[in-house]
């Protein structure tokens, strides 16, 4: 079945996929800026045609790269893809900054930024994320590196649970204050058109991954989830934040919330998560602070999914790492070269990167940066959660995590 799906992948990203529901699932962009207002009716904007899947086209052969002198200095290859879905409202968001330190604290190589927010009451706290989310982990990241004993400490890293802890705390305080200074004069989105408005009813969950040279670094605050594929086996990197998992079960009651089951276990019958950005009518019951694992590399690695729940409702850790497999099979090794190998350095890049609006569910993603395996892989997965009838929002991104040979 993985040999079909993958030369099913190799179609144009427009064609149609077969779904199993009597209707066929609409396909949607989130539209442009912060958030979008609820349309009118019959004013969708889609003029009874399906839109083209949102994915990042596939870039230039790395055979090329290397023949231009660039074998040295390659990046991660990535591919992601994000789909509205059955869903009216596109709410997932999708960030990717290669490079986002800029050099940082450390010596020990470049970091690269990959975040998946999965919005829910509306999209302004998941493009809040998207927009800024990298920006807070950077700056916590160099604090810890420039502090007292940073310099005896040399080329250590600073403690990366303390930064991203401190990183979605900050993203929380700003998703905050914009929900308490929104004003009725200035109507972007679903939440402000309520009456009352409604802007602190708005959450997302916070899937960011950094990948570095010797390790992956990953912190989740919600139901989104992060897998590495390691010698054809699945390892979670993050455990999805449900109100009946255990231990936040007893950390809601303990803080003097429930847990009550309404169509699943859901925080005081409304959230059906336990941690998120966001939703500041339900704190301190649901919370920002991150679990982090910090998993160093080995040759073993292939790859790095990250997805929204729209994914991983409908498809199991395994069948995600083994379509992802075939899909490297089927579009061969990686090139020889140092790792990490992949794309070119954003300078010499950036020719390539001026001109290209990107769809507003997807940040940071140059058409020269992805990969065709990578691509194909992301976009077989969403058209598998699709085919499964998952109701839901579907991103997913794929980071190829192979050393050259």
């Amino acid at each position: 079945m993985a040999e079909i799906c993958c030369d099913e992948a190799k179609s144009t990203p427009a064609s149609a996929v077969t779904a199993l529901t009597s209707r066929r699932p609409r396909v949607e962009l989130g539209g442009a800026g912060a958030c979008r207002p609820t349309p009118a009716a019959g004013e969708d904007g889609s003029g009874g045609k399906r839109r083209r899947v949102a994915c990042a086209a596939p870039g230039r052969s790395c055979r090329r790269l290397a023949a231009a002198g660039f074998g040295s200095r390659w990046w991660p290859r990535y591919g992601v893809t994000s789909v509205c879905g059955l869903r009216r409202e596109m709410e997932d968001a999708v960030s990717i900054r290669l490079d986002f330190l800029h050099g940082g604290a450390s010596s020990s190589g470049k970091h690269h930024f990959f975040g998946v927010f999965d919005g829910h009451g509306c999209c302004h706290v998941a493009r809040l994320c998207q927009d800024r989310m990298h920006e807070l982990v950077a700056d916590e990241y160099n604090k810890a590196g420039s502090g007292e004993g940073a310099a005896a400490a040399g080329a250590a890293e600073p403690a990366w649970k303390e930064v991203m802890e401190k990183g979605f705390a900050r993203m929380d305080d700003e998703a905050a204050s914009w929900a308490a200074t929104r004003s009725g004069n200035d109507l972007a989105c679903r939440c402000e058109l309520q009456k009352p408005a409604r802007c602190d009813h708005a959450g997302s969950t916070a899937l960011v991954a950094v990948v570095g040279s010797t390790s992956v670094v990953v912190a989740s605050a919600g139901d989104s989830r992060a897998v590495l594929s390691r010698g054809g086996v699945p390892v979670p990197l993050s455990v999805d934040h449900k109100p009946d998992r255990p231990d936040e079960l007893e950390r809601i009651q303990a803080a003097g919330g429930r847990v009550i089951f309404w169509d699943g276990a859901r925080v005081l019958g409304v959230l059906a998560m336990s941690r998120a950005i966001g939703d500041g009518y339900l704190k301190p019951f649901v919370t920002a602070e991150p679990e982090v694992t910090v998993t160093e590399s080995t040759d073993e690695d292939e790859c790095l999914i990250l997805a929204s729940d729209g994914l991983w409702d409908v498809v199991t850790n395994e069948m995600a790492c083994e379509v992802v497999r075939a899909c490297f099979r089927s579009n061969g090794p990686p090139s020889p070269g140092a790792r990490p190998s992949g794309v070119l350095p954003p300078a010499a890049a950036a020719a390539a990167r001026e001109g290209d609006d990107g769809p507003a569910a997807v940040k940071g993603v140059d058409r020269a940066d992805s990969d065709r395996a990578c691509s194909d892989a992301a976009l077989l997965l969403a058209k598998l959660a699709l085919a499964r009838r998952s109701s839901d929002n579907v991103s997913v991104v794929v980071v190829d995590l192979r050393r050259g040979s």
